[in-house]
């Protein structure tokens, strides 16, 4: 069985009818989104989808393959436009924006099939996530003006802070697609993390690990919380890793959200043991 790490949290309802937890219940959400939806031809993926996110929260958004979750993730990221609703990153309107943008406001996010650079160094593919934190022109770069130099210097020193999270300094000059599948996992959360975001979105982190990686992985996710005083919400079939750091749980099924609340409350809820959990699972801790 594996260790509770989430505390206990009280959820409390905000000025939208949706749930954070206590602690962030005086600061503004750092996530709305309001009637959420997305129409593929004739086929309604996602419909009237609603959640708030507090600011230091970590929630978990669940649900049976094929429920909508990734095409969620893909809404609040701008992969995909939506088709009706609105989103609101920090109280701003995301309409319109870009990938771009949306990752410039604050929003990161991880994939289910890693995507790393892979001939580059781990060192590099770091570097790449703060790329849009240069503060030089394109003419200091390639004369190689002293800000150049300067900035290179400052991006060196963040990627092997980054790194040092997960204890991946002594393999910054190591070439990314020579690690191993969970090194790589945790690069690309370093590589998010290096785009300064307000929010971290993490599409099944722990897929392909282990046991002890997946435990690794979950102290880490609150560490990254705590150390940078974000949101995380993730997407995981890992019901154990889920139950015991989500504070808050969203459930959907066929692009509809069925049930919020917290990992008690979940486990006893009979349209999600019904739709996802299973009777077995109701009590699994």
């Amino acid at each position: 069985m594996s260790k509770v790490i989430r505390g206990d949290v009280k959820l409390v309802e905000p000025k939208s009818p949706n749930l954070i937890p206590e602690r962030d219940a005086d600061k503004r959400p750092v996530l709305e989104a309001t009637n959420l939806g997305i129409d593929f031809g004739g086929l309604t993926a996602v419909d009237d989808f609603n959640i708030a996110l507090g600011r230091t929260e970590i929630s978990g958004l669940i649900g049976p393959n094929g429920a909508g979750k990734t095409t969620v993730f893909n809404l609040l990221t701008k992969v995909y436009q939506p088709t009706h609703g609105t989103i609101l990153l920090d109280g701003e309107d995301t309409s319109g924006k870009s990938v771009y943008q949306v990752n410039r406001m604050g929003i990161a996010r991880t994939f289910q099939n890693i995507r790393l650079f892979n001939t580059m160094t781990v060192e590099d593919n770091v570097k790449v996530g703060l790329h849009n934190q240069e503060r030089y022109s394109g003419f200091e770069g390639v004369l190689r003006l002293p800000t150049y130099w300067k900035h290179e210097k400052a991006a060196h020193e963040r990627a092997m802070e980054l790194l040092s999270i997960f204890d991946m300094e002594h393999l910054a000059n190591e070439q990314a697609g020579s690690l191993p599948y969970g090194a790589q996992r945790r690069l690309e959360i370093v590589r998010a993390l290096a785009t300064n975001p307000k929010l971290l979105l993490l599409d099944e982190p722990a897929a392909g690990m282990n046991p002890s990686e997946t435990a690794e992985l979950m102290e880490n996710i609150v560490k990254i919380r705590d150390t940078f005083g974000i949101a995380i919400m993730l997407i995981e079939h890992d019901m154990s890793l889920v139950m015991n750091i989500c504070e808050g749980i969203c459930v959907l099924n066929f692009g509809k959200v069925i049930a919020k609340g917290t990992a008690e409350e979940i486990q006893n809820n009979d349209a999600v043991i019904e739709a996802y959990l299973g009777k077995q699972d109701k009590g699994e801790n």
